[in-house]
């Protein structure tokens, strides 16, 4: 169901910076974030890789843009709906500025189930939103410089994991230093969160209250029936002003959780990638 909390031209040093949370079933084959593209003449993307769907959840380009996905929680689901995941990939692969590319989305939101979806220009400075829930026309708002928290509702709603990961992304932003290690401590830090709140908070979506309860952490590690689901992976990015982008992911395989460091520079894709895995 995924859960992310950014700020967006509004730090010092950083024109982006985005943390992640992927939540799926365990079973679901997936591939670690790696540089990929859908097709031959495709453009390259940064992101992991939904090997059912062959999507993605988040990824970003050499040419400054970027997109992101989580799913709108609700108890029916579009039988024959399009996959989601290829939201941000027609994206990250096309021309279209963030608010033409959602402005045509909102034309064939109905094949989707419930989706958010943030798209991102950094060169240009332009971030757009759009939902295709509740009902009715999808929503389209630019998303304004500033900390912005998204789970499974509307952005910004007020939902208890989202209000801690917002206020505890504050502090953490107000109170350490800015360097590519503190990257890895954010998301030791704050994505691996399993605190839940106080049943009587958890929002009301018309699915099952106790599966509700089990998905109001940070962090998810739970199951449904006999499927284990939770948290797969954990994100940060940051980009800097002169176009440097360090992308971090720890991530689950075969039980172990892993890591994966890849730097490039934003504006020259000819510049070599220096990347660690482990």
């Amino acid at each position: 169901m995924c859960i992310a909390a950014w700020a967006w031209e509004c730090h010092p040093a950083r024109g982006l910076l985005l943390l992640f949370n992927r939540d799926e079933y365990l079973s679901r084959p997936t591939q670690p974030a790696q540089w990929w593209a859908a097709g031959e003449d495709s453009k390259e993307i940064l992101g992991g890789r939904d090997e059912l769907g062959g999507g993605t959840w988040m990824g970003c380009t050499r040419d400054g843009k970027l997109a992101f996905l989580t799913n709108v929680r609700e108890p029916d689901s579009i039988i024959g709906a399009k996959t989601r995941g290829q939201l941000p990939v027609r994206f990250l692969q096309g021309s279209h500025s963030p608010l033409e590319y959602a402005t045509e989305i909102a034309k064939e939101a109905d094949r989707y189930n419930g989706f958010n979806l943030i798209l991102a220009d950094v060169n240009s400075g332009t971030m757009v939103y759009i939902s295709n829930r509740p009902g009715g026309d999808p929503v389209i708002q630019t998303v304004a410089p500033g900390l912005h928290v998204l789970s499974n509702g509307a952005i910004d709603s007020p939902w208890p994991k989202a209000l801690r990961l917002g206020q505890s992304f504050k502090k953490y932003l107000e109170t350490n230093d800015d360097s590519e290690a503190s990257l890895k401590q954010m998301v030791e830090e704050l994505m691996m969160d399993t605190i839940k709140p106080d049943r009587s908070m958890v929002p009301d979506t018309g699915v099952d209250p106790e599966w509700e309860y089990k998905l109001s952490s940070i962090f998810i590690d739970t199951a449904k029936g006999q499927a284990r689901y939770g948290t797969r992976s954990m994100v940060a990015l940051a980009s800097k002003s002169d176009g440097e982008v360090t992308f971090y992911e720890r991530y689950l395989e075969n039980s172990s959780w892993k890591e994966n460091m890849i730097q490039f520079q934003m504006e020259n894709a000819q510049q070599d990638l220096r990347g660690t895995s482990e």
